[in-house]
């Protein structure tokens, strides 16, 4: 007589996020296995921190230092901070791009495929990972900050509110990165093009000076740019100096539309990377 054990197949989303928050546990090992790569992670955004600060801070001004009765370097790395912020966050997609490209290459990947768990995982932990190697990013950011006389005057829950939204956004790059790296024929190119991109994110931005000093022609542009509003928001919330904003909605409702660009952003790449992902490992 053969007995027959039935067995329950889990729902595909509960299946994804189990097997995503083991993946992510293996990638969050892998970087405790080899502190080289945080040790040099957290030292690109500190040194941004004092060459802004130091080398270029009396040098850009930001509107209404004078009537606040501030030094105008002081106010400019009060303004500085959050800007910082806003590109070491969006610069978590590099990591996943190298980290995906990386994997497919030394056949990781191929490992994974050979265990029951689900197609999503792996990228859903990989980006899940990446986003979250950056809680200590911004911890360490955060003292440099303090250490150079930024300060948080908007209240704690503001304060936590503003690092969500940060941690939210590497999230979500971090899918762009993922896309990316799939698509790489190896590592090198993939560190090249995880990169190329974020340049002009970041730079063609208010991350590092007032949206008012930019042509008119390039201020539509910058206004609508997430990164732009991520690092609004970050100073309202933070209760820093905004300087003068263009008359754009983005820039009037910055938390909302740094949420909605990140919603859809995760929707396309999420669904465009978890294909090709498909795609590849099928071959």
């Amino acid at each position: 007589m053969t007995t027959t054990i039935p067995t329950r197949r889990r729902p595909l989303f509960g299946w994804n996020v189990a097997d995503g928050a083991v993946v992510s546990r293996y990638s969050l090992v892998q970087t405790l296995r080899v502190p080289e790569l945080m040790f040099f992670s957290l030292v690109q955004p500190v040194m941004f921190v004092l060459l802004f600060a130091f080398v270029f801070g009396g040098a850009i001004p930001v509107a209404g230092a004078a009537l606040m009765g501030e030094d105008a370097a002081m106010v400019y790395r009060n303004y500085l901070m959050p800007g910082i912020f806003g590109q070491t966050v969006a610069f978590a997609a590099a990591a996943s791009t190298v980290g995906m490209a990386e994997a497919m290459s030394t056949g990781l990947i191929d490992r994974f495929r050979s265990l029951p768990m689900a197609s999503g995982a792996v990228l859903i932990g990989r980006t899940f990972a990446d986003a979250a190697r950056q809680i200590l990013v911004l911890a360490v950011l955060s003292i440099t900050g303090l250490l150079v006389g930024w300060r948080i005057t908007g209240g704690f829950w503001n304060a936590v509110w503003a690092y969500c939204l940060l941690l939210i956004f590497a999230y979500t790059v971090s899918w762009v990165g993922a896309a990316i790296g799939l698509a790489m024929p190896n590592v090198e190119t993939a560190s090249t093009a995880g990169l190329i991109w974020l340049f002009p994110l970041t730079f063609l931005s208010n991350a590092f000076v007032p949206l008012s000093s930019m042509p008119d022609w390039l201020q539509p542009i910058a206004a609508f740019n997430p990164v732009s509003t991520l690092v609004l928001a970050t100073r309202e919330l933070f209760g820093n100096p905004t300087g003068i904003q263009p008359d754009y909605w983005s820039l009037q409702h910055p938390q909302l539309y740094t949420l909605v660009s990140c919603a859809v952003v995760i929707a396309v790449f999420a669904t465009l990377s978890i294909r090709k992902y498909k795609r590849t490992t099928a071959r």
